[in-house]
C-alpha cells in the first residue's frame, strides 16, 4: 500500500512525507521553492514513466545518452485539468536504440505506469473525515 502524510508546517506551508522519510514542500504557487499540488501530480506522471522507461530500455542493451521529459496540462475548469501531455527529450546512441526506446515508452504508457493508468481510468478518491 502506498502511503504519504501531508501536514501543515510551523511556518504555514505544507509538507508531504513518505514512510522512508523523504519530504517535498508544497503550497499554493505564490512562494518560491515549493511545488503546487498540480505540479506534484504532473511530476508523478513524469516520474512514473521515466523511472520505468529508463531501466527497461537499458535492460534491452540501449543506454540512452540523455533522457528527460516535460509534462504539461492546462486547467479546463477552475478545479479540473484537461489532457496531460508527456513529451520525451532523448539523445539516442543509435537508430536501433530509438526503436527500442519508442516501443518501451509506448508500452510503459499503455500498461505499466500506475500513475498515468490511474488518471486515465479515473481512480476513485475517497474522503474520510472525523
Amino acid at each position: 500500500m502506498a502511503n504519504v502524510r501531508v501536514e501543515r508546517t510551523e511556518d504555514g506551508g505544507f509538507r508531504a512525507t513518505n514512510a522512508r522519510g523523504a519530504e517535498v514542500r508544497m503550497g499554493g504557487g505564490d512562494e518560491d521553492g515549493v511545488f503546487t499540488p498540480v505540479e506534484l501530480l504532473l511530476a508523478a506522471v513524469g516520474g512514473c514513466n521515466i523511472v520505468t522507461v529508463e531501466p527497461l530500455t537499458a535492460k534491452r542493451g540501449h543506454r540512452l545518452v540523455r533522457l528527460a521529459m516535460t509534462v504539461q496540462a492546462e486547467k479546463v475548469e477552475p478545479s479540473k485539468l484537461g489532457p496531460v501531455t508527456v513529451t520525451y527529450e532523448v539523445e539516442l546512441p543509435s537508430e536501433e536504440a530509438g526503436e527500442v526506446f519508442r516501443a518501451v515508452a509506448e508500452r510503459v504508457h499503455e500498461k505499466y505506469c500506475t500513475v498515468s493508468r490511474s488518471l486515465q481510468e479515473g481512480t476513485e478518491v475517497r474522503l474520510e473525515v472525523p
